[in-house]
C-alpha cells in the first residue's frame, strides 16, 4: 500500500488567547473562524467561558493561570505557531502566565486586544487587572488595537474630539507600546461624514484607515475579528500597515454581509471571503 503525503505548503498557524462565547460571534470561535477565512490555521487558548450571546454578557467562569499556562504550552510545544492574539484577559494572574509566555517563548508578531469591557457594558478586567496588562502586555506586543471606550479607560481621559484620539494614543506609546490602532468606527464626528475611520500611531507616524461608515447592529465581535485578522495577515508577512487595511477590509464586508443573527447585534459573516 502506498502512503502519500500532501505537497501543499503548511498553513500559518496563528493561536487565539482570549475568552469563549458560546454563541459564536466572538473571542476564541469568532477568531477561530477569522484565521480559516485569511488561510491560516486556527489554535485556542480558552482564559474565560463566558456567559453571552448577542443580547449581552451575563457573567464568566475564569480559567486559573495554571490552566492557561498548560494550554498554552501544549500548543507551542508541538506547533509552529507564527502570530498570537491576545483577547479577554480577566485575570492579573493570568496576564502575568501570558507575560512569562510571551518572554520565555519570545512572542513574535504579537497583538494584543485589550479587551476591558463588553458592549453591553459588562467588565471583563478590573483595574489591577489592567494595570498588569499596560505593565506586562504592553511593552511586548507589536500592536494594541483599543476601541474608543478601552481608549479612554486606559488613558484615563473622555474621547470627544479627534485631537482626543492622538492624545490618548501618545500616551499609550508612553506606556510602552510600540503601535497602537484605536477602533474608531463609532466615533460621532466621523459618523456623521458616513465614514468608520481607525487611528494607527507610532513613534513621529500616523496611519488613517477609511471605510463606509455602515448603519447596522450587526457589531457583535467586531474588534476581536479585526485584531485575529491582523494576527493573520501578520503571520502570511503581511507588514503591519498592510495587515491593518486588510483587516479593517474584511471587517468591513463582513459586517455588509452580516446574517443577522439572534435578538440583540449580530455576529458578523466570517465567510465573507468565500463567497
Amino acid at each position: 500500500m502506498k502512503s502519500y503525503e500532501s505537497k501543499r505548503m503548511p498553513p500559518k498557524i496563528c493561536l487565539s488567547i482570549a475568552g469563549l462565547d458560546p454563541s459564536g460571534g466572538a473571542g476564541i470561535l469568532a477568531d477561530i473562524k477569522t484565521f480559516s477565512a485569511l488561510g491560516c490555521y486556527g489554535a485556542a487558548v480558552a482564559t474565560s467561558v463566558t456567559f453571552q450571546n448577542t443580547v449581552g454578557v451575563f457573567g464568566a467562569v475564569h480559567q486559573t493561570a495554571a490552566s492557561v499556562l498548560k494550554q498554552s504550552r501544549a500548543v507551542l510545544d508541538d506547533l509552529d505557531v507564527a502570530a498570537i492574539k491576545t483577547g479577554m484577559l480577566p485575570t492579573r494572574a493570568i496576564i502575568n502566565t501570558v507575560a512569562e509566555l510571551a518572554a520565555e517563548r519570545k512572542f513574535d508578531r504579537f497583538v494584543v486586544d485589550p479587551v476591558v469591557r463588553s458592549t453591553s457594558g459588562y467588565d471583563l478586567i478590573d483595574d489591577s487587572a489592567l494595570r498588569s496588562l499596560i505593565e506586562r502586555l504592553f511593552p511586548v506586543a507589536d500592536v494594541i488595537t483599543p476601541n474608543l471606550q478601552e481608549a479612554e479607560r486606559i488613558a484615563g481621559m473622555q474621547i470627544k474630539k479627534e485631537r482626543d484620539i492622538e492624545t490618548a494614543a501618545r500616551s499609550m506609546l508612553s506606556m510602552g507600546a510600540a503601535n497602537v490602532l484605536i477602533k474608531g468606527g463609532h466615533f460621532y464626528a466621523n459618523v456623521r461624514k458616513g465614514k468608520a475611520i481607525d487611528y494607527l500611531f507610532s513613534v513621529g507616524r500616523i496611519d488613517t484607515f477609511e471605510s463606509e461608515y455602515i448603519k447596522t447592529t450587526a457589531t457583535h465581535g467586531t474588534g476581536c475579528t479585526l485584531a485575529s485578522a491582523i494576527a493573520a495577515g501578520l503571520a502570511s508577512g503581511q507588514d503591519l500597515s498592510l495587515a491593518v487595511a486588510n483587516a479593517k477590509r474584511f471587517v468591513t464586508e463582513a459586517i455588509r454581509s452580516a446574517p443577522a443573527i439572534g435578538r440583540g447585534h449580530s455576529p458578523i459573516d466570517h465567510l465573507v471571503n468565500t463567497r
